[in-house]
């Protein structure tokens, strides 16, 4: 019996990262398939990326206030109301990332990556944006937190007569 180098874990098994990517990218192609009239790998466009994503809306969980319901831009809301469930942002921007990662690794070229397009950032950044103002809830980017010799500097200088 032979052995390897490598630990048994990353030969037996792909991470989580990876095995997701995999389902993910297995899913997209299924839906490919079954569109009217099929699409292949080197024939889809950011078009068709945009479709899926409106597709996986219907299994989406989380609710989204439409901007006549009286609890839109409320966090937590009193009571149930009939607005839609939709796939909730930040679960659309990963899978966009690993779809984008996974189409490359399967020989597209990432230049012309349609996951990674215009529309298709824009389309994650409204998605964003209208979620944020329905739920009530901010998106924001998280400041950097300055590096210790900068507050060292600001705090001399406060101590200073």
């Amino acid at each position: 019996m032979e052995s390897t180098n490598t630990s048994s874990s990353s030969s037996s098994s792909p991470s989580r990262y990876e095995s997701q990517k995999r389902r993910d990218w297995d899913t997209f192609g299924q839906y490919l398939r079954n569109n009217k009239p099929p699409l292949s790998f080197p024939t889809f466009n950011p078009t068709h990326v945009l479709e899926f994503l409106h597709y996986l809306d219907q299994f989406g969980k989380t609710k989204i206030h439409i901007q006549t319901c009286p609890y839109f831009g409320i966090t937590n809301p009193p009571t149930a109301c009939p607005c839609p469930f939709r796939q909730a942002w930040g679960s659309l921007d990963a899978l966009v990332g690993r779809l984008r990662a996974a189409y490359d690794e399967h020989g597209g070229n990432p230049e012309i990556n349609p996951f990674g397009a215009p529309e298709v950032r824009r389309f994650l950044r409204e998605v964003r944006d209208f979620q944020a103002r329905s739920r009530g809830i901010s998106y924001e980017k998280k400041r950097k937190r300055p590096k210790k010799q900068q507050l060292q500097n600001q705090e001399d200088q406060h101590q200073e007569p």
